[in-house]
């Protein structure tokens, strides 16, 4: 990379607070993909696949700078009353909503939200991302379970035609960061009456008022996102199209694509990291990736649908012995797991709680040495000895119940995301050896990648998988939505050793009296690690790692995109542009210690 170009970049990563990103030049963005979206609706949709796509075609009331300090978008003020439970947005005229080729349709008004929130409760449309809204927003469950039908008594209203207001429950101490999130984008009433059930079904059956237009939209071919000519931020946007091509072996390709030029990004799987390592070429044009706040662990599944030949009858028996979960719980390697993922540094994402460390924290403390959790923080997971302790405890108190060995269906992406199909292998054998093939007969599944999570986990079709989860908002509430009653992660309360007779879990009520806890936010904290704690305890998951990590090649400009660990923020494009070539390691570490700088800066500046 040339001088000028770094020393601009160093520039750009310690930007005073609040600067605006300068108009600059920019080619446009390629990438190869092999998963593909099952739908443009994003009032439904929870997978992150989608919603990159949603934060750059639709904006929220607010967004987060690249420092991660909270800013107006659509909202350009707001107040709250002192109780904290009535909030007014004062919207952003001018903003119009824009069809598939770029014509103007209507502006973006306070009635969009509540549209957009009537749409989301109205439990017909099936939607995924329901829990932020009825988790927090007045009469919004009883709307969603039928109980009011009158959607004026849901706490979503537009007091005029640039004026919102959201009432709470009780006090959110997070809920300007929940307002990041999709579940809070709006949505044009007249539009989606006009759509109906099609809604999102292509390009056409949406609208953008964000910074990018889908022009195209060909299912298993291409997709392109053209910047917003009119966008009302439009300077801060400087990339003018993203464009993806389907590849069902893009994981394969992308490196090769990438260094001919044509492709912006890929991942370098660690099959070929040592080889690019070895090559001086190669190896200046790589770097790591950011370490996220998604977390990733193995889960237990509670209520087994998969094929007769895995017996998903004797798995239930099993799944249900504590014994039994707890000695893979302590034979599982999560270093050996690791090193399919990240050969350089396999220590470096391990995580041993659900929530990642320096996610949130509150007195000085970081939540995941809070309370019960800081026992679990410093202490081990993987423990040969315990583990056979275990074994023989299980096979004891199933003699006669259950049939050995438990055959463990476990499902991976073919497309071979983040090395899968390499770490199940890794998983199957290490867990076997130490157990023995007496106890467990672990079986790999491959599934395609363009509906994956609807064919496995949301459907229950597994045993034992690796599951993810990123955070909504700025609270260890989040990391509780996929163990709750109603997820579709582990199916807890499918379970008899934890459905008690009200139907909750014992899971459901440690959550629920954290929940209640709003105004002292230390107690609050431990009281969400006891539950933390226990889901760890009882080894229905299994923390594995944080995501991110790992190493790729980007032509995208670091550090200066909208950053939050939660929400649509990270998946931006606004800020970035396309470089003439990737940074190296040397040369992302010094943007890096510099934009680590100005951000510590930031959040101290802006009380955080």
């Amino acid at each position: 990379m040339k001088k000028k170009q770094l020393i601009a970049l160093a520039a750009l990563a310690v930007l005073a607070v609040g600067q605006a990103w300068s108009q600059r030049k920019s080619g446009d963005y390629y990438e190869m993909y092999s998963g593909e979206v099952t739908t443009l609706n994003y009032l439904i949709s929870g997978s992150e696949n989608e919603h990159f796509m949603f934060a750059n075609m639709v904006d929220n009331l607010v967004e987060y700078d690249q420092y991660g300090v909270l800013k107006p978008s659509l909202a350009e003020s707001w107040t709250s009353s002192p109780d904290g439970l009535v909030w007014t947005f004062k919207l952003r005229r001018g903003v119009q909503w824009y069809d598939w080729k770029a014509k103007p349709y209507a502006e973006t008004t306070a009635q969009d939200w509540v549209d957009a929130a009537k749409y989301i409760l109205t439990k017909a449309n099936a939607s995924t991302i329901v829990d932020p809204l009825s988790t927090v927003i007045k009469g919004a469950d009883e709307y969603y379970e039928g109980k009011i039908s009158d959607f004026s008594q849901v706490g979503v209203k537009a007091l005029d035609k640039y004026t919102l207001q959201y009432t709470l429950k009780a006090p959110v101490p997070y809920f300007l960061s929940m307002l990041s999130y999709v579940t809070y984008l709006p949505a044009n009433g007249k539009f989606l009456d006009s759509m109906g059930a099609t809604f999102g079904r292509d390009n056409k059956a949406v609208l953008s008022n964000g910074a990018y237009i889908m022009t195209e939209f060909e299912p298993q071919v291409s997709r392109v996102l053209a910047k917003n000519k009119r966008y009302w931020d439009q300077k801060n946007v400087h990339i003018p199209r993203l464009i993806y091509r389907y590849n069902k072996e893009a994981r394969t390709l992308a490196p090769e694509l990438f260094l001919r030029g044509q492709s912006s990004f890929a991942t370098i799987p660690s099959s070929i990291l040592d080889t690019w390592m070895k090559d001086p070429a190669k190896k200046a044009q790589i770097h790591p990736t950011k370490i996220s706040a998604y977390s990733y662990f193995y889960g237990f599944n509670f209520k087994p649908t998969f094929a007769a030949e895995y017996e998903p009858e004797n798995w239930a028996v099993a799944v249900n012995s504590k014994n039994f979960r707890k000695a893979i719980f302590h034979a599982f390697d999560r270093k050996a797991a690791m090193l399919t993922w990240e050969p350089f540094s396999p220590e470096r994402r391990l995580i041993k709680t659900v929530t990642p460390p320096f996610f949130t924290n509150a007195a000085g403390k970081d939540f995941v040495t809070t309370g019960d959790l800081a026992a679990i923080s410093a202490g081990a997971t993987f423990d040969k000895a315990k583990a056979l302790e275990f074994k023989a405890a299980a096979m004891k108190e199933l003699a006669g119940k259950a049939t050995f060995p438990v055959k463990i269906m476990m499902p991976y992406r073919a497309d071979n995301v983040f090395e899968w199909v390499n770490r199940v292998q890794v998983v199957e054998q290490q867990l076997e050896t130490l157990l023995g093939k007496d106890f467990i007969d672990v079986i790999p599944v491959s599934f395609p990648a363009t509906g994956f999570l609807s064919a496995t986990r949301r459907a229950g079709n597994y045993a034992m998988m690796e599951l993810n989860w990123g955070p909504d908002y700025a609270d260890p509430q989040t990391y509780t939505d996929p163990f709750v009653s109603g997820a579709n992660y582990v199916f807890l309360d499918n379970s008899p050793a934890y459905k008690q007779a009200d139907g909750k879990t014992s899971y459901d009520k440690l959550v629920e009296a954290a929940m209640a806890e709003m105004r002292d936010i230390k107690k609050r904290y431990e009281l969400f690690a006891k539950a933390e704690a226990y889901l760890i305890g009882e080894s229905i998951v299994m923390p594995f790692v944080c995501g991110g990590g790992g190493f790729e090649a980007s032509k995208l400009e670091p550090f200066t995109f909208p950053y939050a660990p939660f929400g649509l923020s990270n998946l931006k494009f606004k800020g970035q542009i396309v470089m003439d070539k990737s940074l190296s390691t040397e040369e992302y570490a010094k943007l890096e210690s510099a934009w680590n700088k100005a951000r510590e800066a930031a959040l101290k500046k802006a009380k955080y």
